[in-house]
């Protein structure tokens, strides 16, 4: 009667296992009838010693829904071996997860594009060479300086980076073992490790990890050793609109500062050149150098004006250069001959021929009256 009970209670969990293909029967895990949410994007920690090799993160399931266990670099259970990372897949009407194991070979893992060498089919971020694994520099985020064994070899990925985390069903990846990866998931395969088994429960235990609690952005996205949730070797997720915006507003703000030194010089020295009789108004200190040079010669031209009357003005008009030459000779000749009086009897002259027929008694005193009348 006991185990007829015990038969009725895993009833319906043996009619799903029986639903799966048996590619998923030997690593049946937990099923649920709500998708798991989208692949969390971060950036690869370094990776903290020779021979690790890099396992990515995931959404496993648990009392408080999905949360997000941290990819982790993992020190394999022995030489010769590689990582296949657990899938959801959908099969009877409900998500499966198909639990991750050590093999000498990648089996398969839904297509799901996890990054880092994992593009959706085999493993291309390295390989082992004479017991030792070789690091592709290309996918895998190494110290070149404290390990040697590398080489770059550029991977190209056929399936798109579209985050999703589950294969089959509504929206889901659409890729089907093929059989080759069929043979690998038959044949025997180490589990997961005692560090990989902890570091997931340590992050069951951690509510900020919650799908509805960090809403897809979780703050622990990869971690360089498992278990190590905290520290310097902690990566946050990578959210893209949280990243493009303080990079647009640092770009934005630059090109004002750069905008702001040539204004002043571009626009401020043409209104010195252009209207030399205001340099008040004007900050710099060269145009106001130049302005005060051509104030002063200003008024020395307005004093050899005043004398010569209109045919100093005449002769003004010509270039700067004949300006300095014509005004000191005209300046000492046109005063020298008459005194102040000279200035009026500049029209009269011409008109009288006969003038110089005269007496000189008859032009002396012509003067001295018109400066009695200043």
């Amino acid at each position: 009667m006991m185990n007829l009970r015990r038969f009725i209670r895993f009833l319906p969990l043996l009619c799903v296992m029986l639903a799966l293909p048996a590619i998923s029967f030997a690593q049946f895990g937990i099923s649920i009838t709500i998708a798991p949410p989208e692949l969390v994007t971060y950036s690869q920690p370094i990776c903290p010693e020779d021979g690790y090799i890099w396992t990515p993160g995931y959404w496993a399931y648990g009392p408080d829904g999905y949360f997000w266990v941290p990819g982790t670099w993992v020190e394999p259970p022995t030489e010769g071996v590689l990582w296949t990372p657990g899938y959801w897949g959908w099969s009877g009407g409900a998500y499966a997860w198909n639990v991750g194991y050590w093999g000498p070979t990648v089996g398969f893992y839904g297509g799901v594009n996890y990054g880092f060498g994992y593009g959706g089919s085999g493993y291309q971020g390295g390989r082992w060479n004479n017991n030792r694994f070789s690091y592709n520099t290309s996918v895998n985020n190494v110290n070149r300086a404290n390990i040697h064994n590398t080489y770059n070899e550029t991977v190209i990925n056929n399936t798109s980076r579209n985050n999703v985390s589950y294969n089959g069903g509504t929206g889901g990846i659409t890729a089907r073992a093929t059989p080759a990866e069929e043979s690998v998931a038959r044949a025997q395969h180490t589990p997961p490790t005692a560090a990989q088994t902890s570091h997931q429960q340590a992050a069951r235990g951690n509510h900020e990890l919650l799908a509805s609690v960090n809403h897809g952005n979780p703050p622990i996205a990869a971690t360089s050793k498992p278990g190590e949730l905290s520290g310097r070797g902690v990566v946050p997720a990578r959210a893209a609109p949280a990243e493009n915006k303080p990079l647009e507003n640092r770009g934005a703000a630059a090109p004002p500062v750069a905008r702001t030194p040539p204004a002043p010089s571009g626009a401020r020295p043409e209104p010195t050149v252009a209207h030399p009789e205001a340099p008040a108004g004007h900050v710099n200190a060269a145009p106001v150098a130049r302005s005060t040079e051509q104030p002063a010669r200003a008024p020395a031209r307005t004093m050899a004006q005043t004398p010569e009357d209109r045919p100093a003005r005449a002769n003004t008009a010509p270039a700067p250069p004949v300006r300095q030459q014509t005004p000191p000779p005209r300046a000492e000749s046109a005063p020298r001959p008459p005194p102040a009086a000279a200035q009026h009897e500049a029209a009269p002259r011409p008109a009288p021929a006969p003038r110089p027929q005269q007496p000189a008694h008859e032009s002396a005193p012509r003067p001295e009256k018109k400066t009695d009348s200043r």
